[in-house]
């Protein structure tokens, strides 16, 4: 999408205002542990991490420390504490947010230097699959979602900073970084 379409970052908290990220629903919960239940199975306990773009819920972090993870939060819109920034963690989850990305390189980068050597990073989206399905697909409509990935796309990714990278499930994407 041109830079001249994306929202204003008003708006585009309008329309995120409008999303139900309930810690309490369970129907979230189980989307949620699309990502969570891979990733718990590749860090230690008590690891500490960071919900990246983690929404007004943040549902995903209160399902990690359930699990006995600590969990930083930090999302430019309702979350926006710096100082989560300032450290390194064990793992990274972004649920729903690479798709958001104005300058997704300048984030991929900075997420690296986030993410500690031998940590992990795990990425939800909705994968692009079909360029002849694209003008129909769901996913493009939402006028928040700026930028697609296939998961070529994120293997390159993957390559370009030296990254591990599985697929354990359809939409999700596990980044390891080696020590």
């Amino acid at each position: 999408m041109a830079q001249v379409n994306w929202l204003t970052p008003e708006e585009e908290r309008a329309v995120y205002n409008l999303h139900n990220n309930d810690p309490d629903d369970t129907g979230y919960r189980s989307f949620l542990e699309k990502l969570a239940l891979p990733m718990l199975a590749c860090i230690q306990p008590g690891a500490c991490g960071l919900d990246f773009g983690c929404g007004p819920g943040p549902a995903l972090a209160e399902m990690m420390r359930e699990a006995g993870m600590g969990v930083e939060l930090y999302d430019p819109f309702f979350y926006p504490a710096e100082s989560a920034l300032s450290r390194q963690y064990d793992f990274i989850t972004c649920t729903e947010v690479v798709e958001h990305l104005h300058y997704p390189a300048k984030v991929f980068s900075q997420l690296n230097g986030l993410l500690k050597p031998g940590g992990w990073l795990g990425i939800m989206t909705c994968f692009q699959t079909s360029d002849d399905q694209f003008d129909r697909w769901h996913y493009r409509r939402d006028p928040t979602h700026v930028v697609f990935y296939r998961e070529a796309t994120l293997n390159v990714i993957a390559q370009r900073m030296g990254w591990a990278m599985t697929v354990p499930c359809k939409d999700v994407a596990l980044f390891y970084k080696p020590l």
